[in-house]
């Protein structure tokens, strides 16, 4: 990773979600009492003594309750509290810099009526998970060489990282701390002490380095989900490990030597071997027999290299033969540079490939090795690599696995983390211990693909960029302004050549993924202590919300048709943003980046972990907020709800005047006709210019007579149209704006209201593509809830009509007038959903709802349809691909599924 950004001067801190600056509740708490200068100065220097890093250090001084009388645990605001020191965590190496760092989430808590009173009737409290609060925010991951400590010391104070951000209270309040401390761990720690002071004023704290290692090991294996993967054969494979069934494993630090660490458990760990012989072997050694200025080209040279012209082999001592007496291979190293001996020539006449492959592949043989009898020793399976010398080489990786698999006959297990290289930063950042991180479980953690356009050997992929614009900060996002972007190189096979017993693992290509570009398999780190697992999932552990997984084929397919709607989607980013100049630049700059990232998975599907359609649809909406573009389609969604609501109270007057057993079909005929309103579907697009709204619904109604592809309705009806209720709560998802959600699910909601269940509306949190948000939803409950009084009982009871009509009312009453009709948000900004992170309030909502409908391509089809639940579920969708429907049932476009699964 490179930065360009030399100076001192503040600049506005990168925002994932938000833009503007981020101002924390306390900052905001104390600048509205007016503090003075002098004060707000005095009170930031007192927080920034140093703290001890055993227990978090508060300053309760100021403090004030923040919240309403609603609240039962509300927030308690600490205005003279900082969290400068906290910020920032290093690991020093003799290689490189590695820094964690957090930033926190802009607020977005903004309390109208309707969530308090969601709040409220869910019972959800502030406060409650555990004894200090979790800040909401981010950790990124940045890497530098440390042969330009300088870039480092620019990067750290441009953002003023050192004090917490250029959106601390210390930053803010203008006031020169003293006796700031940061964590830091490794030799640079202890060399660079004095320098840090002079440049920046800070004191490290040193963290010691094993320590730091376990931890940072401990908590990736706990708190991310796509953590731990195992290389063979050049594929990529993640493995999720059980957190009951973490420990005991083996961690292996290759660095300049190698540290062997037994870990039992948090806190836990002996280093019970090491070796001499590591990363600085291979090094030194191939800088004396070669020319290479830098461990990046030594390790690039070993891609081109053959190291049978130096090694000797069995086939050499033997004519060409096998030793099968032994097991052994002709092809077995029988000696590393063995062949030298007899050869009688000078080092130059050997070429620098050759010498590069024999040295990685004797020390990575080596290593694999004695970790395997480490392993044997104490009866472990699991053993974990990492260090600089990894570095997320396929071809170390792939050397490393064939020796443990080979020596244990497949009885152990070689694995790497992807934020390998920052173990020790992320274990020093931990020592802070004021985060509650050890409290985080794996849906608490989200990480963001990194937005970058992804480059390798030191070149971006993607077309020409240009210019960029000066908001977009892409010195994190390793893109460095104005550097040319080329199109990724073509991988091929290599050369076969003699191996250690072992066949040659495959190498991806005659370029090195360098170490700047394993950083960019490591993305930003979202904390969000209110993300739940949700609680009807009938087996979280095996639950995979995924239909179909992204093999290179199916990659390819979804690789045209995403590259294909890519000009539309920048066409329509750009008009959200009023066709500016501005926006027409960063319309282009979406566009290269995410083109970017589908060749990049293209070339590596498991770059950014275990990759679904339901992730790679993700990919995109992150990619648009990260370039400011936050809802895409507002005026086509604002649009088609006007025109679906101007419609909605004949379709009402016409489903009340049938009979029960008819109103439900045309219900769920409504459903999946109103669903062929997706923005995300061509097919679906094309039809949009050829009529109006109506006339569209009503085609789409001509074409769903049954029986669909899948077609359970006669169970579902049978179960509603019970004599006695059939459900108390139902949870229905909703999909797309406009008709789908007015014409289709609304209808369909007031039938449960009539039927007395209670009903929530689940929404997106964050906008995609045309799909309808949390915050949109009421107002259109509302508009409709003006012409039936069926939902404008159960939007009044359920809190939605205080805040989303004219009239505010007080929604406190001793009795509802009817079953509640309710929004809740879902935690996410996607198509489609995964169940293992949904918001605290959507699980609040769960806990005692006994039916849940999922409607859409993206909720029931790409990702859980074949999910279960402890609860009667029923998925509806419209099938708007033919390669979807023909892989899922062999099906046509348009098809449709109603499919009801009655809880076991």
């Amino acid at each position: 990773m490179a930065a360009n950004n030399s100076s001192e001067a503040p600049i506005p801190p990168l925002e994932e979600a938000g833009g503007e600056g981020v101002k924390h509740e306390a900052e905001a708490e104390a600048d509205g009492k007016g503090k003075a200068p002098a004060q707000a100065q005095a009170a930031s220097t007192t927080t920034m003594l140093h703290r001890s890093g055993s227990r978090p250090q508060l300053d309760l001084s100021g403090a004030a309750i923040h919240g309403t009388l609603e609240d039962r645990n509300p927030t308690i605001l600490l205005p003279n509290q900082s969290d400068d020191i906290s910020h920032l965590a290093l690991d020093i190496g003799g290689s490189l810099i590695k820094l964690v760092y957090f930033s926190r989430h802009a607020d977005q808590s903004t309390e109208d009526k309707r969530k308090l009173s969601t709040k409220k009737r869910l019972e959800i409290f502030t406060g409650a998970r555990r004894s200090y609060p979790v800040l909401g925010g981010r950790l990124h991951f940045v890497k530098f060489e440390t042969g330009k400590l300088n870039e480092c010391l620019d990067f750290i104070s441009s953002k003023q990282l050192h004090r917490g951000g250029v959106d601390s209270p210390s930053w803010r309040s203008g006031a020169q701390p003293d006796n700031i401390v940061i964590k830091a761990t490794g030799g640079g720690a202890y060399k660079y002490a004095d320098l840090f002071k002079e440049r920046l004023g800070v004191s490290l704290e040193k963290e010691d380095e094993m320590d730091c290692l376990v931890a940072g090991s401990n908590f990736l294996l706990k708190a991310i989900r796509h953590e731990a993967f195992t290389h063979m054969d050049g594929q990529k494979e993640y493995v999720q490990i059980d957190q009951n069934d973490m420990f005991p494993y083996l961690l292996v630090n290759v660095g300049s030597g190698v540290s062997i660490i037994k870990v039992d458990g948090h806190g836990k760990f002996q280093r019970v071997s090491g070796t001499n012989v590591g990363g600085g072997t291979y090094w030194g050694l191939g800088r004396l027999m070669t020319e290479c200025k830098s461990f990046d080209e030594l390790l690039e040279l070993s891609q081109r290299g053959d190291n049978s012209t130096i090694d000797m082999l069995v086939g050499d001592i033997y004519g060409g033969l096998d030793y099968s007496k032994i097991g052994l291979s002709a092809s077995t190293i029988a000696s590393s540079f063995g062949k030298t001996i007899s050869d009688n020539k000078e080092l130059s006449e050997y070429r620098p490939e050759d010498i590069s492959l024999s040295l990685l592949r004797m020390i990575s043989y080596n290593i694999g090795q004695i970790s395997y009898l480490n392993a044997l020793r104490y009866g472990l399976k699991r053993i974990l690599f990492g260090g600089f010398f990894i570095r997320g080489h396929a071809y170390t990786m792939d050397t490393i696995s064939f020796a443990v698999h080979f020596w244990s006959k497949g009885e152990a297990k070689a694995m790497f983390l992807r934020h390998e290289g920052f173990l020790g930063a992320l274990g020093a950042f931990m020592s802070y211990e004021k985060h509650g991180l050890d409290d985080l479980s794996a849906h608490h953690l989200v990480e963001r693909f990194p937005m970058g356009a992804p480059y390798v050997g030191g070149k971006i992929h993607g077309p020409p960029l240009g210019d960029l614009n000066e908001k977009i900060s892409w010195m994190e996002k390793f893109v460095q302004k104005g550097i040319q972007i080329t199109a990724p190189v073509p991988m091929g096979a290599p050369a076969t050549t003699g191996m250690g017993g072992f066949e040659r693992p495959t190498s991806k290509g005659d370029i090195l993924r360098s170490d700047a570009s394993a950083a960019l398999n490591v993305g930003v780190l979202h904390l969000v202590p209110s993300l739940d697992v949700f609680p009807l999932l009938e087996d979280p552990k095996t639950y995979e919300p995924n239909t179909i997984d992204l093999d290179h084929n199916e990659f390819k397919y979804w690789f045209t048709v995403l590259s294909d709607h890519l000009p539309d989607l920048v066409e329509k980013a750009v008009a959200s943003e009023g066709g500016t100049d501005d926006a027409k630049r960063r319309g282009d700059a979406f566009a290269h980046a995410f083109s970017a990232h589908l060749f990049r998975l293209m070339e590596e599907p498991a770059a950014y972990g275990k990759f679904g359609l339901a992730n790679l649809l993700e990919l995109r909406e992150e990619c648009l907020r990260e370039f400011q573009f936050f809802d895409a389609y507002v005026s086509i969604k604002q649009r088609e709800n006007e025109a679906s609501l101007a419609v909605l109270p004949d379709l009402l007057m016409e489903l009340d005047s049938m009979d029960e057993e008819a109103r439900l079909l045309a219900l769920i005929e409504g459903v999946l006709a109103a669903n062929i309103f997706d923005w995300g579907s061509k097919a679906c697009v094309d039809l949009y210019h050829q009529g109006t709204i109506i006339e569209i619904y009503r085609m789409s109604r001509k074409k769903m007579q049954r029986p669909w592809r899948i077609d359970d309705f006669d169970m579902f009806k049978k179960r509603m149209l019970k004599k006695d209720q059939p459900y108390k709560k139902a949870l229905i998802s909703v999909d797309n704006s406009g008709a789908d959600v007015v014409l289709g699910m609304l209808p369909l909601a007031r039938e449960f209201l009539r039927h007395g269940i209670e009903v929530v509306l689940v929404a997106n949190s964050l906008p995609a593509l045309n799909d309808i948000t949390a915050n949109e939803l009421p107002e259109i409950v509302a508009e409709a809830a003006k012409h039936c009084g069926i939902l404008r009982k159960a939007a009044e009871a359920g809190g939605l009509i205080v805040d989303a009509m004219a009239g505010i009312q007080d929604d406190a009453k001793d009795e509802p007038v009817s079953v509640p009709l309710m929004v809740v948000e879902n935690g996410c900004g996607s198509p489609c959903i995964d169940f293992r992170q949904v918001s605290s309030e959507l699980a609040a909502a769960a806990k005692d709802a006994d039916l849940l409908i999922l409607e859409g391509m993206g909720r029931a089809l790409h990702t859980n349809l074949n999910a279960r639940f402890k609860c009667d579920a029923l998925k509806l969708a419209m099938v708007k691909n033919q390669r979807l429907a023909e892989k899922l049932f062999n099906g046509n476009i348009y098809d449709c599924i109603c499919k009801f699964e009655p809880v076991s």
